[in-house]
């Protein structure tokens, strides 16, 4: 396996387990018409693997259904998470997986043309090599947090900057020239491929009822080096971090979904990894992306990401301009005893005013990042206001983030 990171499948992985050549070929998958790939799509129970969990199926149905008669399909492998990596995984070591999925969803929409959409210089090769036929097209773009938000990425492909619009109206009611266009993350696309190639019976029969399947795990933090593993949805987070550092014990907390799902406290390890577990815990599975803390301070941890949110907004409005801004300047502020009181009760004004604000998703992630700290660690803000905290000295806030994760090209 070239891939820089230790890839480690858990109990009976189904994307892992798959040969790289071959076996994603999807020859018996030939005759199927789109009505019949939306329709297994939908037994199989797919859901999208980029943020949200949103059911595959209803998107291939509305874009099928929409208006018009050009239509456009696009894999989005735009891994803005710092955290991640699992669509660069996808993308450089399953392309054809991936874009055997991307040619099913293009005959269940009827669509015209096809794109795959990276940032990942060795992913666009892969991409390239491994494509078939003229009606499909890989697309690099300049990495950035933003960059992979829907709009953006029909933006992107158009041929403009990669950066939010405003909605309405969506992709699949108006995307690439105006067009209907299914925007569907790497791994949302593989695992359509895959619930092709075993049938929906036998793809429900790991995950919940709920969330069939499997997804890819990215876990860093903590003492050990970053991997990437593939889980059956409704396992606890504790399995794949005690399989990651062989105990859970030094766990301190959890950096969740990605950026976007603000802190948790390490009791986070016995949740089940599901869409309705994380969001009940006010949090997000978002793209299965998780660091894990072993002493590091919430402020300092929150302050890091907080820089990084003011770095890749897309200064496009002023909730991201400003808010973003004021909100990273306070947690700076925090880290060495330099915030005051009327600093603090600022920050709490804006993490309630930046929610549902914006072009994209960027304040909302700052206001569950915000509102994860005054919820579970209120009382070391109190603490940082009275003076600087050993733990923020040695975390260097800067405008990057200390989470990511860099690979080899």
């Amino acid at each position: 396996m070239s891939f820089p990171l230790p890839i480690r499948p858990l109990r009976n992985a189904r994307l892992l387990g798959l040969e790289p050549v071959g076996a994603a070929s999807g020859a018996d998958a030939s005759d199927l018409s789109g009505p019949e790939i939306i329709e297994i799509a939908e037994v199989a129970g797919v859901r999208g693997r980029g943020g949200a969990g949103f059911p595959l199926a209803v998107k291939l149905r509305s874009v099928a259904s929409a208006a018009g008669s050009a239509r456009y399909v696009i894999a989005n492998g735009e891994e803005g998470e710092p955290a991640s990596v699992k669509d660069r995984f996808l993308s450089r070591e399953r392309p054809e997986l991936v874009l055997h999925g991307l040619a099913l969803a293009a005959r269940a929409v009827g669509a015209d043309r096809a794109y795959a959409y990276v940032s990942d210089l060795v992913a666009a090769r892969r991409l390239a090599e491994a494509r078939g036929g003229d009606l499909m097209d890989v697309v690099r773009v300049t990495p950035g947090y933003v960059a992979g938000e829907e709009t953006a990425v029909v933006r992107a492909v158009g041929g403009g900057p990669a950066l939010p619009t405003a909605k309405p109206p969506r992709p699949w009611q108006a995307g690439l020239d105006g067009a209907p266009t299914l925007v569907s993350n790497v791994e949302t696309l593989a695992q359509l491929a895959l619930a092709v190639r075993l049938g929906p019976d036998a793809y429900r029969r790991l995950g919940t009822p709920e969330s069939a399947g499997t997804f890819l795990v990215t876990l860093s933090g903590a003492w050990a080096a970053p991997a990437l593993y593939e889980v059956p949805y409704g396992v606890p987070l504790r399995e794949p971090v005690t399989a990651h550092l062989g105990t859970a014990d030094g766990v301190t907390g959890v950096l969740a979904g990605g950026f976007a799902g603000g802190l948790l406290p390490p009791s986070a390890l016995d949740l089940p990894l599901t869409h309705a577990a994380l969001a009940g815990a006010g949090s997000t599975l978002g793209c299965g992306a998780f660091v894990l803390l072993a002493g590091d301070c919430p402020v300092a941890v929150a302050a890091d990401v907080a820089a990084f949110f003011d770095r890749e907004n897309a200064r496009q409005c002023g909730p991201c301009v400003k808010g973003t801004a004021g909100v990273a300047g306070v947690l700076a502020d925090l880290t060495v005893g330099a915030a005051t009181w009327s600093d603090v009760a600022r920050l709490e004004r804006w993490a309630q005013a930046l929610a549902g604000r914006g072009n994209c998703a960027t304040p909302d992630a700052v206001t569950v990042l915000v509102g994860s700290l005054f919820r579970r660690h209120g009382d070391l803000v109190g603490e940082h206001l009275a003076g600087e905290c050993g733990r923020c000295a040695v975390s260097h806030v800067t405008a990057d983030t200390r989470f990511r994760i860099y690979l080899e090209e």
